[in-house]
């Protein structure tokens, strides 16, 4: 007997693909937001009380762009739309590569240990308190870019911070 007029069995249930691990795509961005004052916009992790950042993010897909993944990240992080008027999201066209922290370790696929992180800068006119999904963030603040510096867990995030000025 033939198959002739009936379909194939499909090769994944489609319980089982719901089911499967999704893993993160090592590549993110890490988009420093400031004012005209170089004042810096910091969040703090809410799986990692004390651990505070600037918006940063993966790549939904291989083929989502920086700039998008950006505009994204820092519309889910923080509410703030990238393109509203006065706002200015500029490629700082710098990366860094590093390794992964253990602890996160499990969100990525077996194997994978370095993270390629792409800096942006996004300034918007005024400090201004921001809408921060609890699931990510517990807590938001708004210092001199120094002080900011200082207050990054990350040290490659503290060092884009100290590039502030350049970038402004």
């Amino acid at each position: 007997m033939g198959t002739k007029g009936r379909e194939p069995a499909p090769l994944f249930h489609e319980d089982s693909l719901r089911m499967a691990p999704q893993y993160k795509i090592p590549e993110s961005v890490l988009v420093v937001i400031y004012t005209p004052d170089l004042d810096v916009l910091l969040i703090e992790r809410a799986d990692a009380p004390g651990f505070w950042q600037s918006v940063t993010g993966s790549k939904d897909t291989i083929s989502e762009s920086f700039r998008e993944t950006a505009i994204r990240e820092v519309r889910e992080e923080t509410g703030i739309d990238a393109l509203a008027p006065g706002h200015i999201l500029r490629d700082w066209n710098l990366e860094n590569v590093y390794e992964i922290y253990p602890q996160w370790l499990h969100r990525y696929a077996p194997g994978v240990h370095l993270n390629t992180e792409h800096l942006l800068g996004l300034r918007i006119p005024q400090r201004r308190e921001v809408s921060l999904s609890p699931r990510e963030h517990r807590a938001q603040v708004w210092l001199p870019y120094r002080e900011a510096a200082l207050r990054c867990f990350s040290p490659s995030n503290a060092e884009a911070v100290l590039m502030l000025p350049r970038f402004a």
